[in-house]
């Protein structure tokens, strides 16, 4: 798919970051109001690498299509099918994933780390990888009344305040003794690992190893992976921000053999080579959630 025009407008895009003290559960609050905005049909697709986080969304106007094919040769033909829900849950993505707005949108999406997901609902993320699913068929009710009171809000900021105040008592109640800052991937990784480490239940490296996968949903690996591309990409932002962007410089600085093992760590995780990504970000209004993250 060529780029689409230039992205209509940042102010449609607004992202939220947690209060501190639900900073190692809560990773942000993104979301993405088109009401009243003139898009095309390349404009109106929404682009999203693989993550380990677990996610609730809400379509407070419009919906979303799926698209079967994420990769990066999607087109407005693309196969897609209908979200029939007006809130989701979904699990951690393996794989990038995109989906498409018939028409205007308004929509909000609570990310949340899947440890802290288990720990607060009782759900496996591991269950939900690559799903979304109605929120009704797997969080508790208390869960669920959060998210049809958010629905009923009509401002995003007492929306996510509404949020935040519901999660908070929780977490605080709940969280683990050693719950570290989840603002980056690899911080919060490490973390968890050290946390599955001095569990009492068994320290065992394979004990360890199926911990981890117990909580996150995916092996410490691929956690790890994603962790080693997010600090990627916020080398390529800091470089290209000093007019001195080196990809070879970005894979050595971010623990990757060579460029090459960068490119396909990219790929793997947002269907786009590097430079693509970068080019798509700057010029393409349907990766509108990355630019939110720079």
């Amino acid at each position: 798919m060529p780029p689409s025009a230039a992205p209509v407008s940042l102010a449609v895009n607004r992202l939220w970051h947690p209060r501190l003290s639900l900073a190692s559960c809560v990773r942000a609050v993104l979301s993405r109001n088109t009401l009243g905005v003139n898009l095309d049909d390349a404009q109106r697709f929404n682009h999203f690498p693989a993550s380990p986080l677990c996610s609730i969304s809400w379509w407070f106007e419009g919906c979303s299509e799926m698209l079967d094919d994420s990769g990066s040769a999607v087109t407005p033909g693309s196969t897609r099918r209908a979200l029939p829900m007006r809130i989701a849950f979904g699990g951690p993505f393996t794989r990038p994933s995109a989906s498409w707005n018939p028409g205007p949108v308004h929509g909000m999406m609570l990310m949340l780390l899947p440890d802290a997901v288990r720990q607060l609902t009782g759900v496996d993320p591991e269950a939900h990888l690559d799903r979304l699913v109605d929120v009704r068929d797997v969080l508790p009710a208390p869960w669920v009344g959060l998210c049809e009171a958010v629905l009923a809000v009509r401002d995003d900021d007492a929306r996510v305040q509404l949020m935040q105040d519901f999660i908070d008592p929780l977490w605080q109640a709940e969280r683990p003794r050693l719950a570290l800052d989840g603002h980056r991937y690899l911080d919060w990784a490490r973390g968890l690992a050290q946390r599955a480490a001095l569990s009492a239940s068994g320290r065992s490296l394979r004990q360890v190893e199926r911990r981890i996968k117990q909580w996150a949903g995916q092996p410490m690996r691929e956690l790890l992976g994603v962790g080693r591309a997010e600090r990627a990409f916020f080398e390529a932002l800091a470089a290209e921000g000093d007019g001195r962007l080196s990809w070879a410089d970005v894979a050595a600085q971010s623990g990757y053999a060579d460029q090459s093992h960068l490119v396909r760590a990219t790929r793997r995780i947002t269907g786009f080579s590097p430079e693509d990504l970068r080019r798509r970000i700057a010029e393409d209004e349907a990766f509108w959630a990355y630019r939110l993250w720079q």
